[in-house]
């Protein structure tokens, strides 16, 4: 039953399955001899590149097959390389004008504030992140003689210090700023 479809696709498609199945016999059983592949990369230089390494662990001879094997592993991943490059660069062709999730910017300024605020952001988080490290540091009553710990309880007593003395400066400031009063706008001279 499954030959008949078979068959029925092939003579519909007009192969003739028993033409390919006497061709196919006939190169049944003979050798086929490829032709030898020239290397990628030059074997001498490499040969001694690898025996140069090699002696870090005690290997001074090389099996020539060796030298080819990381000539074509060196080939297939330069290939595989190219070929994520390619994508990518195809990628950034593509156009994406008429898509609303997308909008086409020249502003620079623009984009290399946006890119100065995320780096801003991310050095407050891990700001942030040291300085809770240290407060949990400073309120843990572990082992005092360690003295990772004792630097750790150090470092968080001056950034208490001098979150306080930030404090008292601002308060200082808005102080003197309602007693100087508001500013007064200079008169246009026409």
């Amino acid at each position: 039953r499954d030959e008949d479809d078979i068959n029925d696709v092939t003579s519909m498609a007009g192969v003739n399955v028993n033409e390919e199945n006497m061709c196919n016999s006939e190169l049944v059983g003979t050798v086929i001899h490829s032709c030898a592949d020239k290397p990628f990369l030059s074997s001498e230089v490499l040969q001694k590149k690898i025996l140069n390494i090699g002696k870090r662990h005690d290997i001074v001879e090389l099996n020539s097959d060796v030298v080819n094997l990381v000539s074509q592993a060196t080939q297939e991943r330069l290939r595989v390389l190219l070929e994520k490059l390619t994508v990518i660069a195809q990628h950034r062709l593509l156009t994406h004008k008429g898509s609303d999730r997308y909008m086409v910017s020249s502003d620079t300024k623009a984009q290399l504030r946006f890119f100065e605020k995320l780096d801003q952001l991310e050095k407050q988080r891990k700001d942030e992140e040291e300085r809770e490290l240290l407060l949990r540091a400073a309120k843990s009553r572990a082992n005092t003689a360690d003295p990772e710990q004792a630097r750790l309880k150090q470092k968080a007593r001056e950034l208490q210090q001098m979150e306080l003395a930030q404090m008292q400066q601002r308060e200082a400031n808005l102080t003197a700023l309602a007693a100087i009063g508001p500013r007064k706008k200079r008169p246009l001279d026409s």
